[in-house]
Formats: C-alpha cells, sequence, structure tokens
C-alpha cells in the first residue's frame, strides 16, 4: 500500500482543525498527524513529524503563519506548506509566498479545493486560490507601501492625528503629512479612512 500524505495542521481554532481533519481523513491517501495551535508549536511539531505538508493559517496568537513559514523553511527547505486562511488580500498572500509557502488557499474554498491542493503540491506543484492570484495580478506593477508608509496607515487607521503619529514615531507633523500623500498616491486612495479600507482588505495592514 502507498502510505499516505502526512499532514500538519497549524490553526488556533479546534472546530476548523475538526472540520480540516474530518474532510481529509475521509480519503485512504491522506492522514492528519498532528495539530498545533500556534506557529511555535507548529515548529516543535514539524521538527518531531516532520510531515509531508503543513496546513497553516496566518493569524494565531505569538508567532504568526508568515513568521511559521520563515522559520519552517530556513530549517527544512524542501518543507511543503500550504496556507488555509480566511484573508484573500493581495499583501497578505505575496508575503506567505515569498517566505516560501507552496500554496494559498482561502478556507471559503476548502471543501472544493484542499484534496487537489494538497495532492499538488504533494507533487512538486504549486496552487493559488483564483481569487488572491487575479488579486496579484491586478496590483503586480503598483508600487507597493514601505515599511514606515505601512506603520504609519497603521497608526492612522488607530485614530491619531498626524500630529500624534508625528510625535509618536519622532517626526514632524509635516513629515507625516507628506508621507500620508504618498499612501493615498500608490493605493489609489481619496483620503484617509479609504487608505485604511483598500490597505486592510489587501492585507498591507491589520486592523
Amino acid at each position: 500500500m502507498v502510505k499516505p500524505i502526512a499532514i500538519l495542521l497549524v490553526d488556533d481554532h479546534p472546530m476548523l482543525r475538526e472540520g480540516v481533519r474530518a474532510v481529509v481523513e475521509a480519503h485512504a491517501d491522506l492522514s492528519v498527524v498532528a495539530e498545533a495551535e500556534s506557529g511555535e508549536e507548529a515548529i516543535a511539531l514539524f521538527e518531531r513529524h516532520r510531515p509531508d505538508i503543513v496546513l497553516m493559517d496566518l493569524q494565531m496568537p505569538g508567532m504568526g503563519g508568515v513568521a511559521a513559514i520563515e522559520s519552517l523553511r530556513g530549517s527544512y527547505p524542501n518543507a511543503r506548506i500550504i496556507v488555509l486562511t480566511t484573508y484573500a488580500g493581495d499583501a497578505q498572500a505575496m508575503r506567505a509566498l515569498r517566505a516560501g509557502a507552496a500554496g494559498y488557499l482561502l478556507k471559503s474554498a476548502m471543501r472544493k479545493e484542499l484534496l487537489d491542493t494538497i495532492r499538488s503540491v504533494q507533487a512538486g506543484g504549486r496552487h493559488l486560490t483564483p481569487e488572491v492570484a487575479t488579486g496579484i495580478a491586478l496590483h503586480a506593477a503598483e508600487e507597493t507601501l514601505s515599511a514606515r508608509e505601512a506603520e504609519v496607515l497603521t497608526l492612522a487607521a488607530g485614530g491619531n492625528s498626524n500630529k500624534l503619529i508625528g510625535s509618536r514615531l519622532g517626526l514632524s507633523e509635516d513629515t507625516i503629512k507628506g508621507y500620508m500623500k504618498v499612501i493615498y498616491a500608490k493605493l489609489g486612495a481619496s483620503d484617509r479612512t479609504h487608505a485604511v479600507t483598500i490597505a486592510a482588505r489587501r492585507g498591507i495592514i491589520s486592523l
């Protein structure tokens, strides 16, 4: 008999893990060998079980999914990791792919795409949910926000004025105004609220 594809499931929601396990283990060629609730636990369990595939959530307490992917791929370059998330934003997806994820799947598409994605990635392929692939393609030619610009917009999203943001970052109010103008231009936003909405939807900032 062919050995089942061994899967490490990483998500901080027990009911989600239970649902994924039920979908996966209905098929003889797939087996969940371990479950983790955080990035730190995922790394420890990967070292113990050496699974074929990791299904990785992005938003978890402690070490998040992207940092866990970077750590795993740094220590185990051949680790095959599929992101399983609710976040369709192109910026979030690009961070995960740059960290080394081989697949990016939305939880809403799990029942339709999960099994084929696992088998494809195990065979050396890659998979992007079409909605995410379209978002990446649409914004591929655009200039991305710098780390400082994202920091400024995150503080703006918290309701801070330009003066207060400047005080928090050790910058002048005029400098923050300059940052905001650049942010609006890069995102195609008309005002602060619009910029925050676009950036949150794309996964550039987290609210």
